[in-house]
């Protein structure tokens, strides 16, 4: 897979709003209930990850969960990290309602 351009990139944020781009990375924090819920949500986003052979990094604190993805091989994002965050944007919104 081959790593976006910096003028390929901003079109592809626009379909990810509540995510931030920070060097070759994009992020984004949810906000859970509580430490069942946002382990609850990692389980779900750990299925998919694994069906798409493309692994986020995961920061876990308590209510919050924190994903942060980049295509290591690509040297930096692809169409699969943003792909990948929409997926975990509509996970959040069938978990929680927001």
């Amino acid at each position: 897979m081959i790593a976006l351009t910096a003028k390929e990139i901003p079109p592809h944020l626009k379909t990810i709003p509540k995510w931030s781009k920070r060097a070759k990375t994009i992020h984004r924090t949810f906000k859970l209930a509580g430490f069942p819920e946002s382990l609850a949500f990692v389980n779900r986003i750990a299925k998919r990850a694994i069906k798409a052979d493309h692994h986020p990094e995961i920061e876990i604190l308590f209510d919050q969960v924190t994903l942060k993805f980049t295509t290591h091989d690509a040297g930096g994002l692809t169409e699969k990290d943003f792909a990948l965050a929409r997926q975990c944007d509509e996970d959040f919104t069938k978990l929680t309602g927001a």
